[in-house]
């Protein structure tokens, strides 16, 4: 079941973002504020996917300053498939995705994303993203690799190199989507960014890091609760056991990694 809002229709060169909610009220409503104060026309569409039953959000008295789908799960749904079902409705230019745990938004954020999505050879755009504590994250990694894992488990430093990004906030083309088949839904949580940046690199195109930088609480339940290990660990098998990983780490091999100068870790 789905509801729409609307306060004026889209633009074509706007931007759609789709947000995953799992009761996340609290986070949602400061999310919501934010993106509010800084869309400036910019964010045309916001999609919100209840994927486990909630109440609808309550209409702000000025309205919305975009349109406003909601989407209610009758039961959950895996975090590719929501974000590709979201996509069926982008009648936009820029597609994106955004977690509902992210606060710290700016006025020049969607500006710069979706300049540097538009810029040409780029497939996605990203930010960078902030501890609680002001500290960069560890949102760009290398492979996910069984040797990779366990250097990063053992606290061995990490490789200064960039194989993909963490999907808490993207922004690209929606023809890269399209070009891309969205996520593969064989994923039901965890490793779907990391199969689609590197199926995005196969194909050619570039992960972009932005000058922005935003907050996101990154509450990492996979290391606390055996449901989520249990999934973690189905979805590294999937990653393991797939031609993508194996095509791009030969990749790799022609073309050498792509290295970053560091953020301020």
């Amino acid at each position: 079941m789905s509801r729409e809002l609307n306060a004026a229709r889209p633009r074509a060169e706007g931007l759609t973002l789709s947000i995953i909610s799992h009761q996340h009220d609290d986070c949602l409503g400061t999310l919501l504020d934010q993106l509010c104060a800084t869309s400036q026309g910019r964010l045309s569409h916001l999609i919100i996917t209840h994927n486990v039953p909630g109440a609808a959000l309550p209409r702000p008295a000025q309205g919305w300053p975009f349109r406003l789908t909601e989407i209610h799960n009758p039961e959950p749904l895996g975090f590719g498939t929501n974000h590709n079902r979201a996509f069926q409705r982008c009648d936009t230019a820029l597609f994106g995705i955004l977690n509902p745990d992210l606060e710290g938004l700016t006025t020049d954020l969607w500006p710069t994303l979706m300049a540097q999505a538009l810029t040409p050879g780029t497939g996605l755009a990203y930010p960078v993203l902030l501890n609680l504590d002001g500290s960069v994250q560890d949102s760009e990694r290398e492979v996910p690799t069984p040797w990779a894992l366990l250097k990063r488990y053992t606290h061995r430093p990490p490789v200064p190199r960039r194989d993909w990004a963490n999907a808490a906030c993207w922004v690209m083309r929606r023809e890269v989507w399209q070009q891309l088949g969205g996520f593969d839904e064989g994923y039901f949580l965890y490793c779907e960014d990391v199969d689609f940046c590197l199926r995005l690199q196969l194909a050619g195109l570039e992960l972009q890091r932005a000058d922005v930088r935003m907050t996101h609480h990154a509450q990492r339940t996979s290391h606390r609760q055996w449901r989520y290990v249990s999934l973690h660990l189905r979805s590294l098998w999937r990653l393991w056991t797939t031609p993508t990983v194996y095509r791009y780490l030969w990749r790799l091999r022609q073309t050498g990694p792509v290295r970053l100068p560091d953020m301020g870790r």
